[in-house]
């Protein structure tokens, strides 16, 4: 499942925001636009920071089962703590995925305003270094995060600081995930065909070969991004503010060759969300006489995300 071609998405670098703010939001926005997906390098968030985090991702997920399912919160939708293996699956599919994964969550002062749907997070009590690595890479994410939405801001014609507001104690999650080892005839995938909620993914692990994108054309596409870059992808809920300006494109990870699926694969996707009560509310901007406005009616992002959540079995209906 590993021969598909190459998506021809260009690599960025978030330097060039800095140097030329519009030629980087001009350059950002036209990959988001033809493929809903962009490579971006130079993203600052330090190297050393990210070996530390993988060490500490490989030695959680390698505690004993019990243990990790201990962490395990089934009330909670999984929004905070471990997820055990074959638990979540992708809208409209037949099979569970093929995969364990813990979220880290924004920690919120004692009496915040959206204490009551933004629950504290769970931290193991091993491997010892897990909280500070990830409460600092939270951050680090969080800060591309600002900048790659300041661009998409410029590049929708609105001020460079409109997410700002919208993303202030954002409901944003830190994805640790691990893709177990299979037996060679395993059923399903290790994540099915599917899109994401949030306003944009910012993906760290993409290397190990098995991401793919689904073209326009209907053919899979197999993302490759040089080492050390990152892969950000539209989510539906920018999708919707944007009127499909920028669409939210299917993508999957598909099971290694045979000779490979003894094998573990990693990966950090952080998924940058707004503030519970952000209106998700159509720009004007995007709705013309050739792109009606596909959604009259706004929602919230906390209703939005809930109707998600409980479309791929995480929450309970």
């Amino acid at each position: 499942m590993l021969d598909s071609p190459a998506a021809q998405v260009p690599a960025l670098s978030l330097q060039d925001e800095a140097a030329d703010p519009a030629a980087f939001a001009a350059a950002l926005g036209g990959s988001f636009e033809r493929f809903g997906f962009a490579v971006v390098a130079d993203h600052g968030i330090p190297d050393e920071l990210i070996e530390r985090a993988w060490a500490e991702t490989k030695a959680l997920f390698d505690l004993p089962d019990d243990e990790k399912r201990s962490y395990y919160t089934p009330a909670g939708g999984g929004q905070r703590g471990y997820t055990p293996f074959k638990t979540e699956i992708a809208k409209g599919a037949s099979a569970v995925d093929l995969k364990e994964f813990w979220h880290v969550g924004r920690d919120l002062p004692a009496g915040h305003k959206f204490s009551d749907v933004m629950p504290p997070n769970i931290w193991p009590t091993r491997p010892e270094g897990f909280r500070p690595v990830f409460e600092e890479l939270f951050a680090a994410f969080d800060k591309a995060g600002d900048r790659l939405l300041s661009a998409i801001a410029r590049h929708l014609g609105l001020d460079p600081h409109w997410f700002d507001p919208a993303v202030k104690d954002g409901n944003s999650i830190l994805r640790l995930l691990h893709y177990p080892p299979i037996p060679a005839d395993a059923e399903g995938v290790r994540a099915g065909a599917h899109e994401d909620i949030n306003l944009i993914t910012l993906l760290l692990g993409a290397e190990e070969a098995g991401l793919e994108l689904l073209g326009s054309d209907g053919q899979w596409l197999a993302i490759k991004p040089p080492a050390g870059a990152m892969v950000v992808n539209v989510g539906d809920m920018l999708q919707r503010l944007t009127n499909h300006v920028l669409p939210s494109t299917t993508h999957r990870v598909v099971n290694p060759p045979p000779e490979r699926r003894g094998h573990s694969r990693y990966s950090m996707p952080f998924f940058l969300h707004p503030a519970p009560d952000f209106l998700i509310e159509t720009l004007p901007q995007t709705i013309s006489a050739a792109n009606p406005n596909r959604y009259p009616a706004p929602i919230t992002a906390h209703d939005y995300l809930h109707e998600r959540l409980v479309e791929i079995g995480l929450v309970k209906k």
